[in-house]
C-alpha cells in the first residue's frame, strides 16, 4: 500500500521492545510504513516527542502499550497526541490494549475516580477515538467524550480451552468473586459447561478495607441536631471463602480480565483443590503479574496460566529477571497473534 495515498499513519508512542514489536506487526499486516518519530526521556525525566514527518490532514493511529512504568507511558501518549494535534492531524486514534487505571473506576471513601480523569486528559490532549481490549468495567466507556472500541479476547481464550485443555468437557468455569460471575457465566454458556462462584475472602486479607464497609461508623451520632439520631449501622464483614457449585473431580478454569496481584487467585486455587478440583487453569486478558506474582503462582496449586493481549506487555515482562515463563512448574502461555 502506498503510504502517501493511504490517508493514515501508524506511530509508536514509545521505543520499548514490546511497543515497537506490536507496531511493526500492525504495519506489516496493513502494508504501510511505521511513522517516523522520536520519543525519549530527558535527563530530568521529562518526556519529549519529535514527529519527523508531516501528518497534516491525516488519520493517525498511536500504538501505546503499558509497561511497568505506567505514568511515563501515559505521559508519552499524552505528549505524542498533543504533538500530532498541533501538527494538524485530522483524527488521532489511540490503540491501548490495556487501559491503565481501569481498576480505579469507582469512588472509594475520600479517593477519586482516576479513570475518568485519565479519559478527560486524553480528550484534552487531542485523541478522538481509542481502541482497547477488555476494559475492567464496560461502564468506563461512559467516561469518554469520544468513541471507544472495547474489543474482546474471549473468542481466542475459548478456542484455546476447546483445543488445548484435555477433557475440557469435564471442566467447570469458576468466578473467583461474585463481581466476576457475569464474565464467567458468559464463558460457561458458550462452552456449555457448569459454573461455580466463590464468595468471601481470606481471613488475613485487607484488600477491601478501604471499600467503605466500615462506614458509617458503628456508633450512634449524638453530636448532631438535638433529637436527631442516626440508626446504628453494623460494619460489613465477608465470610471465609466458600464455593457455590460442585468442583469435585473437575478441571477448574478461573476466568478474569486482569492478573495482577495474585493473592486472591492463589487463595482461590487452594480452596478449589480442597474441594476436589484436580487441575486448575487461569484464563485472563491482561497478565500484569506485578511484584512477587510469578513466585507466588509457582508456589501455589495453580497448574497453568494463560493470558492474551500481552504480546505487547508480556514482551516487556520477558525482559525482567522475574519472568515466569523462564522456569518453574506452572505453564505460562502468551499469545503473539
Amino acid at each position: 500500500m502506498n503510504v502517501a495515498k493511504s490517508g493514515y499513519r501508524v506511530f509508536s508512542a514509545n521505543s520499548t521492545a514490546a511497543c515497537t514489536e506490536l507496531a511493526k506487526k500492525i504495519t506489516e499486516r496493513l502494508g504501510v510504513e511505521l511513522g517516523k518519530s522520536v520519543v525519549y526521556q530527558e535527563s530530568n525525566r521529562e518526556t519529549r516527542v519529535d514527529v519527523k514527518e508531516s501528518v497534516r490532514g491525516q488519520t493517525i493511529f498511536i500504538i501505546q502499550t503499558i509497561p511497568r512504568d505506567v505514568n511515563t507511558a501515559i505521559m508519552e501518549l499524552l505528549v505524542m497526541a498533543y504533538a500530532l494535534k498541533t501538527s494538524c492531524a485530522k483524527n488521532i486514534i489511540g490503540v491501548i490494549p490495556y487501559f491503565p487505571y481501569s481498576k480505579q473506576c469507582k469512588m472509594r471513601k475520600r479517593g477519586s475516580i482516576v479513570c475518568k480523569l485519565l479519559a478527560s486528559m486524553l480528550a484534552k490532549a487531542g485523541l478522538t477515538h481509542i481502541i482497547t481490549m477488555d476494559l475492567h468495567q464496560k461502564e468506563i466507556q461512559g467516561f469518554f467524550s469520544f468513541p471507544v472500541d472495547n474489543l474482546r479476547a474471549s473468542p481466542f481464550l475459548l478456542q484455546y480451552i476447546q483445543e488445548e485443555v484435555p477433557d475440557y468437557r469435564n471442566a467447570i468455569i469458576v468466578a473467583k468473586s461474585p463481581s466476576a460471575a457475569k464474565r464467567a457465566q458468559s464463558y460457561a454458556e458458550r462452552l456449555r459447561l457448569g459454573l461455580a462462584v466463590m464468595h468471601g475472602e481470606a481471613q488475613c486479607s485487607e484488600s477491601d478495607m478501604a471499600d467503605g464497609r466500615h462506614s458509617p461508623p458503628c456508633v450512634r451520632n449524638t453530636s448532631g441536631h438535638p433529637g436527631l439520631e442516626l440508626p446504628l449501622m453494623m460494619a460489613k464483614e465477608k465470610p471465609p471463602i466458600t464455593v457455590v457449585g460442585d468442583v469435585g473431580g473437575r478441571i477448574a478454569i478461573i476466568v478474569d480480565d486482569i492478573i495482577d496481584d495474585v493473592e486472591d487467585f492463589v487463595a482461590a486455587a487452594e480452596i478449589l483443590k480442597e474441594r476436589g478440583a484436580y487441575k486448575i487453569y487461569i484464563m485472563a486478558t491482561h497478565g500484569l503479574l506485578s511484584a512477587d506474582a510469578p513466585r507466588l503462582i509457582e508456589e501455589s496449586a495453580i497448574d497453568e496460566v494463560r493470558y492474551r493481549c500481552r504480546i505487547f506487555i508480556s514482551d516487556s515482562l520477558l525482559q525482567q529477571e522475574n519472568n515466569p515463563a523462564a522456569t518453574g512448574n506452572v505453564n505460562y502461555y502468551v499469545d503473539y497473534n
